[in-house]
């Protein structure tokens, strides 16, 4: 295969993909990962596509959101998939768990699933904390700067409130997935809370219809294998190398 031909080829993958990596490249041109790495170099030198450490990603895969819609926006997204994603969670949860509950559409979805089980719940969703006192369960609320526009509690005081419990289940929303970034909000204070939640939790699960893959938000909480993803379809199984994912369609 000629060079030019080949790295044309590289550019159609990767903007259809978004992010690949060398080794995929090599299978698919069936060409050595020394020419592959060159036609890389030189692509992203030209400036039509980004060189990331071990492979490439798309120009646009780079755009940063860095706004974030109001509550009642975001409940009007995609509801029939975030009700499919937060049953399944709800599944998750057995008796004499103790889980950190994120603020979010979906996981405020989940309580409507949930079934009383002698659960203790801890949370920064205002919402959510009375959701769950009327259904009752032992709910904690997280005391801190309230963020109207996602009605939950956030800041340093909140990080630093979580850092004293160890959770057996976490279940976080989140604003954008990506090979690149991993897991991503548009807000530092939350972001210091969902990372907090995850380093002291057993087990992590990020809420996220398929509309949240291949985006990127300015800043990142959690690396990708952190937290296991439950989502309402897969869309790119480039995802299932780095963490379980697990799609929910009826």
């Amino acid at each position: 295969m000629l060079t030019e031909e080949r790295r044309a080829k590289i550019i159609g993958i990767v903007n259809e993909k978004n992010a690949v990596t060398v080794n995929e490249l090599v299978e698919l041109l069936d060409s050595s990962p020394a020419t592959i790495r060159r036609d890389i170099t030189a692509l992203a030198k030209s400036r039509q596509l980004v060189k990331v450490y071990g492979g490439a990603t798309s120009m646009h895969a780079l755009d940063v959101n860095t706004n974030e819609d109001e509550v009642r926006k975001k409940a009007a997204k995609n509801v029939d998939e975030k009700n499919i994603i937060a049953e399944y969670a709800a599944s998750l949860i057995l008796k004499g768990d103790f889980v950190y509950l994120d603020a979010g559409t979906t996981t405020l979805a989940m309580i409507d699933y949930l079934e009383k089980k002698n659960v203790k719940f801890i949370t920064n969703g205002i919402v959510h904390a009375r959701k769950l006192m009327e259904k009752g369960f032992e709910t904690i609320m997280i005391g801190g700067r309230l963020k109207a526009s996602t009605e939950a509690v956030v800041g340093p005081d909140c990080a630093e409130f979580i850092k004293k419990y160890h959770f057996t289940k976490a279940f976080l929303g989140t604003n954008g997935i990506s090979t690149i970034a991993g897991y991503t909000t548009p807000d530092a204070d939350e972001a210091l809370i969902k990372s907090a939640a995850i380093k002291h939790t057993y087990m992590s699960y990020i809420l996220a219809d398929h509309t949240k893959f291949d985006k990127i938000n300015s800043v990142t909480f959690a690396e990708l294998s952190d937290c296991c993803v439950i989502t309402d379809k897969i869309t790119n199984k480039d995802y299932l190398n780095y963490t379980v994912v697990k799609g929910c369609s009826r």
